[in-house]
């Protein structure tokens, strides 16, 4: 059965109207009142109080990189002490919106990391606390502030409301011991998935990555990739690319792992099947991820990963304040750090989260510039110049949830 995402409750949330009239723009008087203190004053304020950071917990290298050198750091550097709680991120704005209905001005979340969809319901449903992104001294010192990247998320104006935190691109993992040449298209993959039954499947859309497999295959069958992410959906005109994007995946279903009658239901029980041989590929945004697990021994060293034709999905993601955040100067303070040169070059490395960065390098000092292109991302990471020839937009958000229906109404209820 198919999982639902949260973001279904908030498509019919007409409740929210009638009592936004009292509560509207508060959060954002709140925050703008801060914003004019001096940083100084807000660091100080900031001072021996606890953040209380709420994401998605499912990957031991980002934990590892939070808990061991992000939360030391900003301790040791700024007096703050950052509390990393697990939740999927659906959860974390039904929380806020549960909260958002009772009136509680001051809830429990300081921090949330997001993107797409989930920032689009969150802004639609005034749960975020308002632009905050042009008083940052290290997003104003070291990125882009111009960039579309960080100026629309999925096609949703971002207004300041949330900081780039990391670059991520889609691609695919496979064991070359079992692979000798990975496919180059999804006609390719079609005919090994029927050569190699039971060694590919992909999680189910209402998952992040799985719905990413399946925008892939759309871009595939759309006139041209632009004709997906220039524009918001326009169903009439994606009938006959979806048309085509559920028949191929009909096509594949037997050959899947248990002949297509379980999809994963995350990216970790996709990668438990890879890891355990079960199946010989798995998938996921970020281009380097698998560096880590097989530091770890998660993965085998036989790991090596590619993308397809026509291109990878790439996007930036956020780390954005509630509306009723108890600690918006630490917040603040929080993600001014991990924004940081430091923090961002730690993160880039293999060990422990390998993610790419959406800082400005040649905003760097030629020491700092030095060290970023001194960064051996490891065997499994692509080449730099084939990830970027590669890169596609994401698409608007509204493709998210409608790619999810179509493809349990076609492939499911079938």
């Amino acid at each position: 059965m198919v999982k639902k995402k949260f973001y279904f409750i908030f498509s019919g949330l007409i409740f929210l109207a009638a009592c936004q009239t009292a509560d509207e723009g508060e959060s954002a008087d709140e925050i703008d009142a801060l914003l004019e203190n001096s940083w100084t004053d807000i660091e100080n304020e900031a001072a021996s109080t606890e953040v209380n950071l709420y994401m998605w917990g499912g990957d031991e290298g980002i934990n590892e990189y939070i808990d061991e050198w992000v939360s030391p750091a900003l301790e040791e550097e700024a007096a703050v002490t950052l509390n990393r709680i697990p939740m999927d991120t659906e959860e974390i704005l039904q929380r806020l919106l549960t909260e958002k209905r009772a009136g509680r001005d001051a809830g429990s979340i300081d921090i949330i990391w997001l993107n797409g969809e989930n920032f689009k319901n969150a802004k639609d449903n005034d749960l975020l606390a308002g632009s905050f992104t042009e008083e940052l001294p290290n997003f104003q010192n070291y990125y882009d502030t111009e960039s579309s990247a960080f100026q629309l998320d999925f096609g949703t104006a971002v207004d300041g409301m949330e900081a780039p935190w990391g670059q991520v691109q889609f691609v695919f993992h496979y064991d070359e011991t079992q692979i000798d040449h990975p496919p180059e298209n999804f006609q390719d993959l079609k005919g090994w998935i029927q050569e190699n039954p039971g060694r590919f499947t992909y999680p189910n859309p209402s998952d992040f990555t799985g719905n990413a497999f399946i925008r892939h295959l759309l871009y595939e069958n759309a006139d041209e990739p632009s004709s997906v992410y220039n524009q918001p959906l326009d169903e009439e005109q994606m009938q006959d690319p979806a048309g085509q994007t559920l028949d191929y995946l009909e096509e594949i279903q037997p050959d899947l792992w248990r002949e297509g009658s379980h999809y994963p239901n995350s990216l970790t029980e996709l990668d438990r099947l890879y890891s355990n041989g079960e199946v010989w590929m798995t998938m996921g945004y970020n281009e380097a991820r698998a560096e880590s697990l097989v530091e770890r021994g998660v993965f085998p060293e036989s790991t090596r990963s590619f993308v397809m034709e026509p291109g990878s999905i790439g996007n930036t993601h956020f780390l954005s304040i509630p509306f009723n955040s108890p600690n918006m100067a630490g917040a603040l303070v929080a993600i001014n750090h991990m924004l940081s040169p430091e923090a961002q070059l730690e993160k880039m490395k293999p060990s422990p989260w390998g993610e790419n960065t959406p800082i400005s390098i040649d905003k760097l000092d030629d020491d700092m510039q030095q060290k970023f292109q001194e960064v051996d991302r490891g065997d499994t990471v692509l080449p730099t110049e084939k990830l970027e020839e590669s890169f596609l937009p994401e698409s608007d958000a509204s493709y998210v949830g409608w790619l999810e229906d179509q493809w349990f109404n076609e492939i499911i209820q079938e």
